[in-house]
């Protein structure tokens, strides 16, 4: 995994040796944040599922060239990057948001809620912006007319980019992030560094939390095929009963992280669907599990599949049934880098106040920002979304039908963004 090197370190100015916030992106932040709630709305009335972003692709570029900005279109299938180059000299910097909305139907009766629909997994389903993502797309917007607005003395490069799929999407449900990449978005030019945010009710509106080092989980998923033998209901005796070891398979799986691994290395099983049988009287030939594995550490993530091969097939192999698994390896560990991290936190507070800026707990929700943060030393934000006139027990999480965001909170987002872009640029030389 990528980390800061002390090169990079040695090129990160100390915050306190940093003027006092700038006084032109908070003016112009200030004048960008109509028509970011206006952008986030419009996004969040038209939400499109994972690779689908077509019109919310289009937007973006059609935003990004209004402001001069280099514009690239179908990286990553729908990804957009955008390309600001500035006057003054400076290092490469890369800000990220994500497009997509999930296949969630909007209860939070809002006056610009989603109607839309689409198909997901042949099924017609409601779709939302239920994680917040428009409201990261229309902050990197934001952020984007800021720096743009002041390109003459804005040191180095801004890479902005625009990703599909944060919540998968496709056949093989495989992230934006990855295609991206493979598609060059950190090409021409090379990011020496990449930031992102992402709301959630944790914080009021206007606060922030990072957390450095491992931060969110990496997400592994796995599908298990338990074969017995078919028989009757009323003689079990006469067969193999593929449903009574998929119930150990699954006791005994979700117990490894307890047991087998070092508990200072959070890890969790959890086994999502279970499929088997027709009727009530017959014992079925074969049952079906479907679940996720979350690690915040590599090792533990090698050694908890290892471990999910061994008691799964030894599980079958002492019933007389046999066992068939298939884990797939998904987005690694978001991992933000330690010394940015600390410069980057000096930033904010300096930006919005040192009461303004908490310390967040890494969590096993799962971001495929990870595969930039792997390229490049990366940083992940979270972003207040909660009315402070909600008490978090009250407030709904992301995913959830009636997730809210109070739009108080964009114009920080928009802020934090700027001022780490033009804040680590200026690096370059010291």
């Amino acid at each position: 995994m990528r980390r800061c090197s002390a090169a990079l370190l040695l090129l990160l100015p100390s915050a306190s040796a940093l003027a006092a916030p700038s006084e032109e992106i908070t003016a112009r932040a200030a004048q960008a944040e109509a028509r970011v709630i206006s952008l986030r709305r419009d996004i969040h009335q038209h939400p499109e599922l994972g690779f689908l972003e077509k019109r919310t692709a289009a937007l973006v570029a059609r935003r990004l060239r209004e402001l001069r900005i280099e514009v690239r279109e179908g990286v990553g299938q729908t990804g957009v990057v955008g390309v600001l180059r500035g006057g003054q000299p400076g290092r490469v910097v890369a800000l990220r948001a994500d497009m997509d909305a999930l296949p969630v139907v909007e209860q939070t009766g809002l006056p610009f809620a989603s109607t839309a629909r689409s198909t997901y997994n042949g099924q017609d389903v409601g779709v939302m912006h239920a994680c917040g993502h428009d409201t990261h797309v229309a902050m990197l917007l934001g952020a984007a007319e800021v720096l743009a607005g002041m390109r003459a003395q804005l040191p180095g490069t801004v890479v902005f980019l625009f990703q599909p799929a944060e919540e998968g999407g496709g056949p093989a449900e495989t992230g934006g992030a990855e295609a991206m990449l493979v598609d060059g978005a950190f090409e021409d030019p090379k990011p020496d560094g990449v930031f992102g945010l992402h709301v959630g009710p944790a914080d009021v509106a206007g606060e922030l939390s990072v957390v450095a080092g491992p931060a969110m989980a990496a997400a592994d998923r796995f599908a298990i095929t338990i074969l017995g033998r078919q028989t009757h209901g009323a003689m079990p005796w006469a067969g193999v009963d593929p449903i009574a070891v998929a119930a150990r398979v699954v006791l005994a799986i979700e117990a490894l992280p307890a047991r087998e691994i070092d508990i200072t290395s959070p890890a969790i099983v959890t086994v999502g669907a279970i499929h088997g049988g027709v009727r009530n009287n017959i014992i079925p030939e074969r049952v079906e599990l479907i679940g996720t594995i979350r690690t915040l550490d590599e090792a533990a993530r090698t050694a908890l599949h290892a471990k999910i091969e061994r008691v799964v097939t030894k599980t079958a192999e002492a019933s007389g049934a046999s066992a068939e698994l298939e884990i797939v390896r998904g987005y690694g560990v978001l991992t933000n880098d330690p010394a940015l991290t600390a410069w980057g936190r000096g930033v904010l507070e300096r930006t919005f106040g040192a009461d303004k800026v908490h310390d967040a707990r890494p969590t096993t929700t799962a971001e495929d920002f990870s595969y930039f943060a792997n390229r490049v030393p990366g940083m992940f934000i979270w972003l207040g979304a909660r009315d402070p006139a909600v008490s978090l027990a009250d407030a709904a999480p992301n995913h959830s039908p009636r997730f809210v965001v109070d739009e108080r909170t964009l114009l920080t987002g928009v802020r934090a963004l700027a001022e780490l872009a033009v804040a680590f640029n200026a690096g370059a030389g010291e």
